[in-house]
């Protein structure tokens, strides 16, 4: 979010006007909806709403798109079991990519989140995930679901989880939301919980797995 307030400009997008930034690249050691940060700022009623796009196979409205589907059965493929299946073949593979795009789909339904990039390193399963664009406002509600899936696929090979690293080409803020987003970084600033900090990792597979549960999920304060 400081991202794009700093660095944005003016922009349009289907939903209304936008601030848009440069593209961005970072990684994630360890993530849980019990994450001080998101526990403090995030908005917890949507949890179970995100968590279903991400688990479940059917579209849940407003959603256009299901990542449950197109990850479990795009195509009539189970994705998940695909890549687990070629990296138990050649752990030191880098074609570990699945995509989430169908060509020559409608425009208004080609989602958000384009592709993910699975690979064994120093005995742990490292993951990356490219978006074409994201609501950096809202972001936390798929980087928390999208560790479950790597923890899936790590689960089936019997490894651990390393790092989440996260491509997003087009991040921006809507216009609607630019004074939630500059009450937020006003009190993150406040907090000390500025630019680079982290609450610590939690990349251990089984720990992560348990902070990952929605049910779990306690309401911001």
């Amino acid at each position: 979010m400081r991202h794009v307030r700093t660095n944005g400009r003016a922009a349009e997008d289907d939903r209304g006007p936008i601030i848009e930034a440069q593209a961005v690249l970072f990684e994630i050691a360890g993530l849980g909806w019990d994450d001080p940060i998101l526990e403090s700022y995030g908005d917890s009623g949507k949890i179970p709403l995100y968590a279903g796009k991400f688990s479940e196979c059917a579209i849940i409205p407003p959603f256009k798109y299901s990542y449950g589907g197109r990850l479990r059965r795009l195509l009539g493929v189970d994705q998940l079991h695909w890549v687990a299946d070629v990296l138990r073949a050649k752990p030191y593979t880098k074609s570990g990519w699945i995509s989430l795009t169908v060509p020559g789909e409608s425009p208004d339904a080609v989602p958000c989140l384009t592709s993910l990039a699975f690979r064994l390193r120093d005995g742990r399963l490292v993951m990356t995930a490219a978006f074409r664009s994201q609501n950096v406002f809202t972001s936390y509600l798929n980087y928390v679901p999208l560790r479950s899936i790597q923890n899936e696929v790590a689960g089936d090979l019997g490894v651990g989880c390393g790092s989440m690293r996260v491509f997003v080409d087009v991040p921006h803020i809507y216009v609607a939301d630019a004074a939630a987003v500059g009450e937020i970084l006003r009190l993150s600033e406040r907090d000390g919980l500025g630019e680079g900090t982290s609450p610590g990792p939690a990349d251990r597979l089984g720990r992560d797995r348990g902070r990952l549960r929605p049910d779990r999920a306690r309401r911001a304060s």
